[in-house]
């Protein structure tokens, strides 16, 4: 199937790993032309050096205003934004102070505002584009364990459905991908680190989260970053033009519903 991503300018923020890098590395495949962004060159270069295709990279820490304006000076005009960047961590709801409420909100929800602000204006004016949340089935079943990155993912949701509300008839979709446990660089981390304190493998760690906190999962482990960016890349094709407006689920089956 050709995804008519060939020649389309695609931005994939927080994507020097994880699943940022998986979707990007995809679009980059389909013959688009994407862009990497990090928050420093060290690593936006490390990451570039991993895609096959056309890809460029631009270091800027996005959570901050500052860090999205040295973004839109260095790619002021896109086609496709995947907003990916985000931060996750456990602790319990009556420790996560003012600050941190206010850093995830920043990094996983106004990052994602601003860059979908400045260009989704020009996506209207081409009557073509495509802007994606990367949230997760957090947003839909909040995780007692880290309820303020279960609640900045409900945002996302809510943020995507109403710019796609916002202008009908566009041409451009906004959507919202909803991976479940996923085996990316940060939770192969904090996995390796329980496995070090507890004095047991990291299988024997993934098989007893998958056990005891994502119980309904159907696939019985974390899905790999490619499944997650095989999904990411056809939400971002010109084949999914009648998809927008939808939180569109990649997470093993964790959340019971049927619809």
């Amino acid at each position: 199937m050709d995804l008519g991503l060939r020649g389309k300018r695609a931005l994939v923020t927080g994507s020097t790993a994880g699943i940022g890098l998986a979707i990007a590395t995809s679009l980059a495949a389909e013959g688009a032309t994407v862009w990497i962004n990090g928050r420093t060159q060290e690593r936006v270069d490390a990451a570039l050096k991993e895609i096959k295709g056309d890809a460029k990279g631009v270091a800027a820490d996005l959570s901050t205003s500052v860090g999205c304006e040295t973004l839109f000076a260095s790619l002021p005009d896109i086609d496709v934004l995947v907003n990916n960047l985000g931060i996750f961590e456990m602790k319990p709801f009556l420790d996560i102070s003012d600050e941190e409420w206010m850093r995830f909100l920043e990094a996983n929800v106004i990052s994602g505002v601003r860059m979908t602000r400045h260009y989704l204006k020009g996506m209207l004016e081409r009557k073509w584009g495509r802007v994606l949340f990367v949230s997760s089935e957090s947003g839909i079943q909040i995780p007692p364990e880290m309820v303020h990155y279960g609640v900045t993912k409900a945002a996302q949701i809510a943020l995507a459905r109403g710019i796609a509300e916002s202008f009908p008839n566009s041409g451009v979709t906004v959507n919202s991908l909803l991976p479940g446990p996923t085996e990316s660089e940060g939770v192969g981390t904090l996995i390796g680190k329980i496995a070090e304190e507890k004095g047991i493998s990291k299988a024997e760690v993934e098989a007893g989260f998958i056990r005891d906190a994502r119980p309904s999962s159907l696939i019985k482990r974390l899905a790999t970053v490619d499944e997650v960016a095989a999904m990411a890349t056809y939400l971002c094709s010109e084949q999914a033009s009648a998809t927008t407006g939808s939180p569109v689920r990649v997470d093993g089956g964790v959340v019971k519903s049927a619809y």
